[in-house]
């Protein structure tokens, strides 16, 4: 009985911690979100990461490697690996290389990365293994541009993945061809950068635009005095950093989190012509025009809606516009599109009617060709 007490008391404030914590997930305040950095629309200048790559051999596969008809060159560096280790193969034996398979591996060697230093690695089968799954990927330079060593790969190859169905019953591999070392490689040599040379520092904006090089060099000059940045063009802004290597680097570190307000952006459109997916920002907007695209027809217009304060109340008349959708399907038929119109109104009525990605395509560059669409559309 004293039992049955206990676990009554301890349920009912289980249920009462319960209350609370789902009472405070409604009113505890939420974050407001940070404000654009300039870390996160320039960068320092040489402080990048540099490409690595290399050729090598996965070994231990379960029959799944290269044949040998295929790719003749898997056996040549199988042979030439033997070679280096002190084991002589016979002339005209060719070996079987159906447990080994020839791989490309690429790497990114980040900034001011110091030898001794592990970084990840992508594995790729260059000949026509059927998986890659289970191999172990066996010492590998990876060289720059140069030419030179900057870091030497070896490990256990993560390749694809399972995925389950709510009923375990059906099991998915994805693709197999190609996997990944997580810090399969170790840095062997440093790469200098240019951030010690100079008087100046140079910001490279990410996207040409001479108001955000503008905003960036305001930001810097209202933190760190006047004359400390000023921009070249709508990409480079140059700042004068101090000499001393330790105040250079918490002088960067305070520029990069320094807040801009970035202003409106250019109007751009982005449509996928695979899958018919259509990105814009809010800058796009519509011209009056008229497009006929065979059996589509869209119909747009605003009514201007006034909204007046209460007799006694006190505010101003507010007039705003209301935008109507009408969409049909009739043969031959033309889309009207009156001035202020958004883009994302008419994509929508397209959608609705079945349109193919195609015809999106169609009406958007006919639209821009007429000049009723002042935005910059990207394929991709």
């Amino acid at each position: 009985m004293q039992d049955d007490r206990s676990i009554e008391r301890f349920l009912r404030a289980a249920i009462a911690l319960t209350a609370v914590a789902a009472s405070a997930a409604l009113w505890w305040p939420v974050s407001a979100q940070a404000a654009t950095r300039i870390k996160e629309v320039a960068a320092v200048q040489g402080v990048r990461a540099n490409q690595l790559v290399g050729y090598g051999l996965v070994v231990g596969l379960d029959g799944t490697g290269d044949q040998s008809q295929g790719a003749p060159f898997t056996a040549q560096s199988l042979a030439a690996m033997l070679s280096q280790m002190g084991v002589a193969v016979p002339p005209g034996v060719t070996l079987s290389a159906k447990n080994v398979a020839a791989v490309m591996v690429t790497a990114s060697l980040p900034p001011f990365a110091q030898p001794g230093q592990p970084i990840d690695v992508n594995v790729s089968s260059m000949g026509n293994a059927k998986s890659l799954r289970g191999g172990l990927l066996v010492a590998t330079p990876l060289k720059g541009a140069d030419g030179a060593v900057y870091a030497m790969a070896q490990g256990n190859l993560l390749v694809g993945g399972a995925g389950a169905s709510a009923g375990g019953s059906k099991v998915q591999i994805n693709h197999l061809s190609a996997g990944r070392i997580p810090q399969g490689a170790t840095v062997e040599r440093s790469v200098p950068t240019p951030l010690a040379q100079g008087e100046f520092i140079q910001l490279d904006v990410m996207s040409a635009d001479f108001a955000t090089a503008r905003d960036v060099a305001q930001a810097i000059n209202k933190a760190k005095g006047e004359g400390t940045a000023f921009a070249l063009d709508g990409r480079v802004v140059r700042v004068r950093a101090p000499q001393d290597m330790h105040a250079r680097v918490a002088f960067l570190a305070d520029v990069e989190n320094l807040s801009l307000e970035l202003a409106k952006p250019a109007a751009r459109i982005v449509l996928n012509a695979r899958t018919g997916s259509v990105v814009m920002n809010e800058a796009v907007t519509l011209a009056p025009c008229a497009v006929a695209h065979g059996s589509l027809s869209v119909t747009i217009s605003s009514t201007p809606v006034i909204s007046q304060p209460n007799p006694l109340g006190r505010g101003d008349t507010v007039q705003a516009e209301k935008t109507d959708i009408t969409i049909a399907q009739q043969g031959g038929s033309l889309v009207q599109m009156p001035a202020g119109a958004k883009l994302a109104d008419v994509v929508k009525a397209l959608n609705a009617l079945g349109a193919t990605p195609q015809d999106l395509l169609a009406i958007l560059q006919a639209m821009k060709a007429a000049g009723a669409l002042a935005a910059e559309i990207e394929v991709i």
